[in-house]
């Protein structure tokens, strides 16, 4: 292994071919101190590919679309104006099949750069915040480059596989990114209105999978008096920790991983990544058991809390796109969907606010924007607006309508009526 003191001395052209594919840790887990030097030596290598998952860092720009054709599963955070600009190619797939895609060859991954902890005892890295995708593309890559930081803590499930040895690596004491969200005080009385209606629809004893953001925050915030949760997700954040710390999450009632809370990132502030550091009641675990659709129906009373930027009168989510701006993603949403929907006793609950635009548009909608339903109304068991909340599972398409329209802003139910009447009796509308 190559070890570079020094971020300045790491000469990125002598490892990284124009013509080849870059793959970094996303989100959180962003190397930022290696993404910068990456575009700024990014004349000097030649025309690459990047594939990037959300990013939260400032370092891709419009403007490194000169040299750098970037590639993402999502539009999420700051990769929408790399979209809007036109140097961001979306790949629509589900979060469980991004592993399979890199370990087939399907997604090129020649070059991988990666952020992890100071080795252990035994001279073992950690990827520290994630244990996703980049395990694949690392075992089929040319070259791994890591950059090691005395700042990301070290998390079980998240060892770096023995058969995955850095050529290159780079010390940082560099502070991961960290992940706030709006203080609870700040949030709309829609939002909590939301956050109620859902923490009424989760027993004691349910395992959540929720994301990160004010919405899930309330939502935990609103379970403080329930017992004996469990969480098994894509992301733990600062609001799963609170409630691991006062005792409502212990994952007592899970078949498997008992006493852990399991996901596949941490997303949070310098607080959680201290408390999951060598915290055995956290695990960090790949797609094959965070997404897979096998293991979500075999935890009972497994409840999906995800979000949707639209749905419409029949049911379909779109979390994609708006107007033609891709900010969304497939990402896990199906995924945990049909994994609630087979669990026993579970459920999948879908939480928007019914208005956008400080209430002159509405989120419920006659059809969805661009015709892209990332859930079909199949699927869709109960969806939860600030006016309260649509069963929909089991119901016909009229059922559906009314189900839908009565938690609209009352501003909008009617025209919503009048186009549901239309749309109940036309069997192709899609």
């Amino acid at each position: 292994m190559i070890v570079c003191n020094s971020i300045d001395a790491l000469d990125l052209s002598a490892f990284i071919r124009s013509g080849d594919s870059v793959v970094c840790s996303q989100g959180v887990a962003e190397p930022v101190a290696l993404t910068r030097a990456l575009v700024q030596q990014r004349e000097a290598i030649g025309p690459f590919q990047m594939f990037i998952g959300p990013t939260y860092s400032d370092t891709f720009k419009p403007e490194h679309g000169d040299s750098i054709v970037f590639k993402s599963y999502c539009g999420t955070a700051r990769n929408a104006p790399l979209f809007a600009a036109g140097v961001l190619d979306i790949v629509p797939a589900h979060y469980s099949d991004l592993p399979r895609l890199f370990s087939q060859g399907i997604f090129q991954a020649d070059v991988v750069l990666l952020t992890v902890s100071e080795p252990d005892e035994r001279g073992r890295f950690n990827l520290g915040l994630t244990n996703d995708y980049i395990i694949d593309a690392a075992r089929r890559a040319r070259v791994v480059i890591a950059e090691i930081s005395d700042r990301v803590p070290w998390v079980y499930g998240a060892e770096l596989p023995e058969d995955i040895h850095p050529h290159v690596a780079v010390h940082t004491s560099r502070e991961p990114i960290l992940f706030t969200t709006k203080s609870l005080d700040d949030a709309s009385s829609e939002e909590r209105a939301i956050a109620q209606w859902t923490s009424s629809l989760i027993p004691d004893g349910a395992t959540l999978e929720l994301g990160i953001g004010t919405l899930p925050d309330l939502v935990l915030h609103a379970l403080r008096d329930h017992r004996s949760l469990g969480i098994h997700s894509g992301v733990l954040g600062d609001g799963v920790a609170e409630l691991m710390k006062s005792g409502v999450i212990n994952n007592a009632h899970k078949p498997s991983h008992s006493g852990v809370s399991v996901a596949g990132l941490l997303m949070g502030s310098r607080q959680l990544l201290d408390f999951a550091h060598r915290n055995d009641s956290i695990r960090l675990a790949p797609a094959s058991q965070t997404h897979d659709i096998s293991v979500l129906r075999a935890i009972p009373h497994f409840i999906a809390i995800n979000g949707a930027i639209e749905i419409d009168i029949t049911g379909q989510v779109n979390a994609e796109s708006l107007n033609g701006n891709y900010i969304g993603a497939v990402g896990g949403q199906i995924d945990f969907v049909r994994g609630a929907n087979g669990s026993t006793g579970g459920r999948s609950i879908m939480l928007l606010p019914s208005t956008a635009r400080n209430g002159t548009l509405s989120r419920i909608v006659p059809r969805l924007s661009g015709a892209v339903v990332t859930t079909p109304r199949s699927d869709v068991d109960v969806v939860v607006t600030e006016w309260g909340i649509a069963e929909l599972r089991g119901k016909s398409l009229r059922e559906r309508v009314a189900a839908i329209t009565a938690i609209a802003h009352p501003d909008f139910r009617e025209s919503l009526e009048r186009r549901g009447h239309a749309v109940a009796r036309t069997v192709n509308y899609l």
